[in-house]
């Protein structure tokens, strides 16, 4: 009799210990499951923290909008065109000569933002003569072959540009208010918004700008 309860108790104890086994691998299976989807939620989280981070970075530097007013850029931009800006370029260098750039006369916040190209650079010294630009005393031969100037405004005496000023002229050079007339002036480099890069609309000029 006492044996058959020795071996009662020992099968009882045997199951007990096979159902606590049991339910502790279960439970650690659980904490398994549970960390596997903690760790999933997480990197989905991260995931899209990332892509957020890289829209809002890709339309702050390269993805600003502004609108061309008026026809001093014909024909390279029509009055109403929509235009991206690089705001990237300019923080890590600075205008070149044919860049078209941005900016707020005289950093007006009143004023619209006004486009126009890059001629004159910081320390050069920029006259327009008998229609054509001079600068640092020699002929500036052009890519595209502009009209001649009917008028030189400020730019018929000599001007030296400071070191953060440039020059700069609307592509329909007989029809644009530019660096010739004072209420446009020099541009300082502190004023420049971005380089003007792509078209978006109309839909038919769609693209890069030279």
């Amino acid at each position: 009799m006492r044996v058959r309860d020795f071996f009662a108790r020992r099968c009882k104890e045997e199951d007990g210990m096979k159902k606590k086994g049991r339910g502790s691998r279960k439970r650690q299976k659980e904490k398994r499951t549970l960390r596997q989807k903690i760790s999933s939620v997480l990197l989905w989280i991260f995931e899209i923290a990332v892509v957020v981070l890289f829209a809002f970075v890709l339309v702050y530097f390269f993805g600003q909008t502004r609108t061309n007013v008026g026809q001093s850029m014909e024909l390279t931009l029509a009055d109403g065109d929509r235009v991206l800006l690089n705001t990237l370029s300019y923080r890590i260098g600075s205008p070149e000569r044919n860049d078209i750039i941005a900016f707020k006369p005289n950093g007006s916040s009143t004023s619209h933002t006004h486009i126009k190209r890059v001629i004159g650079l910081p320390g050069e010294t920029i006259q327009i003569k008998d229609g054509m630009i001079y600068i640092n005393g020699t002929v500036y031969l052009e890519k595209t072959d502009y009209p001649l100037m009917n008028n030189s405004g400020l730019a018929d005496e000599p001007i030296t540009l400071g070191v953060k000023e440039y020059f700069v002229l609307g592509d329909n050079r007989n029809d644009s208010e530019d660096s010739r007339y004072a209420d446009i002036g020099l541009v300082n480099f502190d004023y420049i918004e971005g380089k003007v890069w792509f078209r978006i609309s109309p839909f038919d000029s769609f693209g890069l700008i030279d």
